[in-house]
């Protein structure tokens, strides 16, 4: 019988759930309770209790498409942007919306809580990334830098980098306290989809298989994915500003990545409509599942419950069981 660190998601999906009037444009599970949440070029949000497969309510406010959405670790606090140039913070208890943000001068393409809360950042088409402060929603702090559409942001674990990718065929760095830009990561050789950071639970898998290029001292990494239009995946060590390895296998622009909770595999998917499974220790891809009838935008691996969920062009959302 398999590890539950190794359960990977199983054809066909648990629910194909409809709702959405657009393209799906980004799905993830809430942290704490049984619902996703998806967003959609329909400028709604939506929320679906996954286990029962069933459609619970909307959010609306925004006036054109919602890019990103994001949870605080308490799942109490959503935030999203949209390509009406605005964030919203929503309250999760009672869905309301508490806060608008303006301050972005063109469409608001990714957003994200911040570890401890206090602070959201947010990416943009007009190729800044902004840092807002949740309990008054001004705008802190701003990082230049990108020379194209910043497509996506994300902090790393303990909140002291972020990272971002672009247009610009660039992966980069941020230190948060002082705005400077610790890496710039060129390899790919088209506009960068999408970003993760590797969690503590993968360093043995990934020091394992790079021979550990990383440093011998102390903590390794840290660890960066990127997904790009150019059809791969590439994993960085952030330390040395060095590509440790690529996985091809995706026949179409890569959209969404992360890696598995146990450590060992990544998930990805991207418009040639499927979901891939990579054994990266060895570079391969084990599992390749159609999962769509068009462009997968987005996906979703939950932290602690068998689940995977996944977002599409053809407007469904699907909910996958591991085993």
């Amino acid at each position: 019988k398999r590890d539950p660190k190794e359960w990977i998601p199983r054809p066909p999906e648990r629910y194909a759930l409809s709702g959405h009037r657009a393209p799906v444009t980004r799905v993830i599970f809430h942290p704490v309770f049984s619902v996703m949440v998806t967003a959609s070029e329909d400028a709604t949000i939506k929320v679906w209790d996954y286990e029962a497969g069933d459609f619970e309510r909307t959010l609306k406010g925004h006036t054109d498409s919602v890019q990103d959405i994001s949870f605080d670790q308490t799942g109490k606090l959503l935030a999203s942007c949209s390509a009406d140039m605005s964030i919203k913070l929503w309250d999760f208890q009672g869905f309301e919306c508490i806060r608008t943000m303006h301050g972005h001068d063109h469409n608001v393409s990714s957003v994200a809580i911040m570890p401890n809360g206090d602070h959201i950042v947010s990416a943009s088409r007009d190729k800044t990334i902004k840092m807002w402060e949740v309990a008054t929603g001004y705008c802190v702090k701003t990082f230049a830098g990108h020379r194209e559409w910043v497509r996506m942001v994300r902090p790393n674990q303990d909140g002291s980098l972020i990272a971002s990718c672009s247009n610009d065929q660039t992966v980069r760095v941020w230190v948060v306290s002082s705005k400077e830009c610790k890496a710039e990561l060129r390899e790919h050789e088209h506009v960068v989809e999408c970003i993760a950071w590797a969690p503590d639970s993968a360093h043995p898998t990934i020091l394992e298989a790079t021979g550990s290029e990383s440093k011998k001292s102390g903590k390794p990494g840290p660890f960066l994915l990127s997904g790009s239009r150019d059809k791969t995946i590439k994993m960085w060590d952030v330390s040395i500003g060095i590509c440790l390895m690529t996985l091809v296998g995706h026949d179409n622009w890569v959209r969404g990545i992360l890696v598995h909770p146990g450590g060992r595999f990544i998930v990805s998917c991207a418009d040639d409509k499927t979901l891939r499974i990579w054994d990266y220790k060895n570079k391969r891809c084990m599992k390749t599942l159609c999962a769509h009838e068009h462009f997968v935008t987005s996906l979703d691996f939950h932290k602690t419950a068998p689940y995977v969920v996944t977002g599409s062009v053809d407007q469904t959302v699907k909910v996958w069981e591991c085993r």
